[in-house]
C-alpha cells in the first residue's frame, strides 16, 4: 500500500465522523464503548406506549406538541392525548387565543362504548364551556355524538382527533378519515377543548400535561 495514503486514511476517517472542532473530543475515551456521544433530539415523545411526534402539519401550518398525557379513570388507563399548536402555551386563555390551526389527538387504551363516550363529551362541555357558548356550540355538540354512536365502540389503537381551521372550522377524523364536512361554529372547538382544559376537567392531571407541566402520578378527580 502506498504509504502516504496509509497514513491518510485514518485522519480523514476522524474528520467525517467528527466535524471541525470535534477532534479533540474524539480524542476522549468513551467510558461506555457500546453508547454512542453524539446524541441527537428526539422527534418523537411516548406516552403509555402510543408515540406523538414533536411536531406536524395540519392545513398546511407547522404545529409543535404542546404537550400530551394519559386519562386516567382511577388507576385504568383510558386514552392518551396530545395538544398541537403554533407556538408554546401554559394556560387555558393562551391556547383559546393562539391563532392558527389547532389539534387535540387522542388514542385509546381500552375498548369503550362510543355512545357513552360522546354522552361524557356533552356532559363535559356542559361543566366547563360558558352558557353563551355552549348554547352556539349545540348542533356541533350533537354531530359530534352522532359520529361516535354511529361506530358502536372504540377499541384500543383506535385515534380520533379534533383539528380546527380558521376559516374553514372543526374537522373529526376517526383513525385518520374525516368525517364529513367541518363544524362550521368557531365556538365548538374552544367548548370541546373545555373538557380537558376547563375548570373542571376530565383528568386534572392530564390537563397539566396538555399544558406542557411535568408528568405526576395519576390523580382521583375526574371520572368522564
Amino acid at each position: 500500500m502506498n504509504r502516504p495514503n496509509a497514513l491518510f486514511a485514518p485522519l480523514l476517517c476522524c474528520l467525517l465522523v467528527f466535524p471541525a472542532g470535534g477532534l479533540a473530543q474524539a480524542q476522549t475515551p468513551n467510558p461506555n464503548p457500546t453508547q454512542t456521544q453524539t446524541q441527537t433530539a428526539p422527534a418523537s415523545v411516548a406516552v403509555s406506549g402510543v408515540t406523538y411526534p414533536l411536531g406536524l402539519a395540519v392545513a398546511g401550518s407547522a404545529l409543535q406538541l404542546n404537550g400530551a398525557g394519559t386519562r386516567y379513570k382511577f388507576i385504568i388507563k383510558v386514552y392518551t392525548a396530545g395538544l398541537y399548536l403554533t407556538g408554546k402555551a401554559a394556560t387555558t386563555e393562551a391556547i383559546a387565543a393562539m391563532p392558527g390551526p389547532k389539534r387535540l389527538h387522542v388514542v385509546m387504551l381500552r375498548e369503550i362504548d362510543a355512545n357513552e363516550l360522546g354522552k361524557l363529551f356533552t356532559r363535559g362541555m356542559q361543566d366547563n364551556a360558558p352558557r353563551e357558548s355552549f348554547s352556539k356550540s349545540i348542533p356541533g355538540t350533537l354531530r359530534m355524538a352522532e359520529i361516535f354512536s354511529g361506530r358502536k365502540k372504540l377499541v384500543a389503537g383506535d385515534s380520533f382527533s379534533v383539528d380546527w381551521v380558521p376559516g374553514v372550522g372543526t374537522a373529526v377524523l376517526v383513525n385518520g378519515q374525516a368525517q364529513g364536512a367541518p363544524i362550521k361554529e368557531p365556538e365548538f372547538f374552544d367548548a370541546l377543548m373545555s373538557i380537558w382544559l376547563g375548570p373542571r376537567p376530565a383528568d386534572d392531571q392530564l390537563k397539566a400535561a396538555l399544558l406542557g407541566e411535568a408528568a405526576r402520578a395519576p390523580g382521583s378527580r375526574g371520572q368522564r
